[in-house]
């Protein structure tokens, strides 16, 4: 499952639903299940936010905004040149106010389209924990397993 949050690979962080007890009807499983407890937490703001304003409570605080990470930041500095390009062919002297719609929506499509890539580029590379021995990281450290069995020949 992936996590609700940032939709990496859930690490056995969830929510249980205790309102209802086990022979209840009402009761039914929630996968909201989390990849860290930031993300974790995170949700249970947003969540939290969202229950007061639902139940029509005014609050005067606002949700903490998470800092973004190093890995994050990147991702942000490489839909640079996806917001440049998109720019550049609608017109970069026209006010981000003059934008129709269409436009708008290509800007916003190309940083989400480039940051989500970015993203999973550096989740898939860092999926595994690095080999010591190794200079860069491999997508499966056992792909060359069979070559490496002493007692198996080749004919």
């Amino acid at each position: 499952m992936k996590c609700w949050v940032c939709k990496r690979q859930a690490r056995g962080f969830g929510h249980t639903d205790g309102r209802h007890g086990v022979g209840d009807p009402r009761r039914y499983p929630i996968d909201w299940v989390f990849c860290s407890r930031r993300c974790q937490d995170a949700f249970h703001t947003l969540y939290g936010n969202w229950l007061r304003v639902k139940d029509g409570y005014r609050d005067t605080r606002e949700a903490v905004m998470i800092d973004p990470s190093d890995v994050e930041l990147a991702a942000m500095r490489q839909c640079l040149k996806a917001f440049g390009e998109v720019a550049g062919g609608i017109g970069f002297d026209k006010p981000l106010g003059a934008y129709s719609e269409a436009d708008a929506l290509q800007v916003i499509d190309a940083i989400v389209t480039c940051y989500t890539e970015a993203m999973v580029e550096h989740h898939e590379a860092t999926k595994f924990p690095p080999v010591r021995g190794m200079k860069e990281t491999v997508s499966d450290p056992f792909a060359d397993l069979e070559d490496d069995l002493p007692w198996e020949t080749k004919p």
